[in-house]
């Protein structure tokens, strides 16, 4: 694997002056959940063999705690906080809002632009308010179709031919009449809004302008986005499933395609080790023939809080497991999280038959949409507009709207009373 050390110390060097990378010592704490914590143990050996007199310890607190903890510990002036923690992207901007002094501005300890311009534009956007940057890109989710192989087959069905939604609306129906048991697919039409943000992000919109300061969610892309996801659950090709049924449906094997970020590769290979061979990956279709075939779910970053007593040994932790193919790819291989470092598709791994996936090369099919994603501002109202759609999106697909424009109205007048940011032209 490529070694960045000389990278890793010439920003330290930058950022102290003096003092090279092999100087680092001490102990760092870091917060993070479930695989992704187990992802963050993974890399400690290698970042070891470069900085052998730090210790790190990852503390797996699960998802909600550590966003719950870190909003404690900033409003508590950072009390309690770690040396390093896990933030997603989509919620950083509450933080940076709320409490932009509890984090560290990392380009103050040598993440400079040269480091920063490796990864897309997407995955920074929210993570670096004005002049500074508050986090590191971390994982990525490039969205992909996981399918079943040997039912598409029986169906006669080519992933390769299903360019569009309705191309994969006319799949799904000859798939189920040829696999009777077998829905489509699932979305968790009852708790989430992912399928909506999936093909709303394919088509370039969101909840929020690309600024931030307008609220964009019924424009006509977004509306073209709900207009497919009733479409599709219209047709009967989507049931609604939490995340643990879909996994229970992977395994059961009664789904013939899960749509989701790359990440998913991993909960699929390890929840459902005795289908290996079966499944395959495409690119998600888009809403017309030409149009655009990538977007993005998920994802995270690593921040530094300001009272982090040992900011050198943390900023090299992080650069080395976030800024290096060494610990992207280590993190990719065990545990499937997907690197948002753009060199990273360079690494010898990313070539290899995948077997598992019938030999197929995956990660050149998923990482390859990654420069091809359109930025989405969270905004620090995520939240609050998820939490709005997703009750709309109910409502509507249950008949309770006329038509998706009135439906993405709709949320757009709400999230413009909480948020009392004005609704786009």
């Amino acid at each position: 694997m490529r070694m960045t050390l000389g990278r890793a110390a010439l920003a330290l060097v930058l950022a102290t002056g003096s003092a090279p990378a092999f100087a680092q010592s001490g102990e760092i704490t870091v917060w993070s959940w479930n695989v992704a914590a187990s992802s963050l143990e993974s890399t400690i050996e290698g970042f070891n063999a470069q900085y052998p007199d730090v210790t790190v310890t990852v503390q797996d607190l699960g998802n909600q705690q550590v966003f719950d903890r870190t909003l404690a510990g900033c409003a508590a002036g950072g009390a309690g906080l770690p040396d390093v923690l896990s933030i997603e992207n989509h919620e950083a901007e509450i933080f940076w809002a709320q409490f932009p002094d509890c984090f560290t501005d990392l380009k103050e300890l040598g993440y400079t632009e040269e480091i920063a311009s490796g990864f897309p534009d997407f995955k920074r956007v929210e993570l670096e308010p004005g002049d500074a940057a508050y986090a590191m890109p971390w994982d990525s989710g490039p969205v992909a179709m996981f399918y079943r192989r040997d039912y598409y087959e029986k169906a006669g069905v080519n992933p390769e031919d299903i360019k569009t939604w309705d191309d994969f609306i006319e799949a799904g129906k000859k798939i189920m009449e040829a696999n009777p048991g077998v829905v489509m697919s699932q979305a968790d039409l009852n708790g989430d809004t992912e399928w909506f943000r999936m093909i709303a992000n394919e088509q370039g919109c969101g909840y929020f302008s690309r600024d931030g300061n307008a609220i964009t969610v019924n424009q006509p892309a977004c509306v073209a986005a709900l207009e497919k996801v009733k479409e599709m659950v219209d047709a009967g090709l989507i049931t609604a499933a939490d995340w643990n049924e879909k996994i229970q449906a992977n395994t059961a094997g009664t789904v013939a395609t899960q749509m989701y970020g790359g990440w998913y590769e991993g909960t699929i290979r390890s929840a459902s080790p005795d289908l290996a061979g079966k499944w395959g990956v495409y690119r998600m279709p888009s809403v017309t023939a030409d149009g655009p075939r990538a977007a993005n779910l998920g994802g995270s970053s690593l921040a530094i809080p300001s009272v982090s007593e040992n900011k050198e040994a943390a900023w090299a932790y992080v650069n080395y497991t976030l800024g290096t193919n060494e610990g992207q790819v280590t993190m990719l291989r065990e545990f499937g999280l997907v690197p948002s470092l753009l060199s990273a598709l360079d690494d010898p791994y990313m070539q290899e038959p995948q077997p598992y996936w019938d030999g197929q090369k995956v990660w050149i099919d998923i990482l390859g949409t990654l420069e091809q994603v359109v930025p989405s501002r969270g905004t620090p109202f995520f939240g609050d507009a998820d939490g709005i759609m997703n009750a709309v999106q109910t409502q509507y697909i249950n008949g309770g709207f006329d038509s998706a424009q009135a439906a993405a109205d709709n949320a757009a007048d709400q999230i413009a009373v909480v948020t009392g940011l004005p609704i786009a032209e």
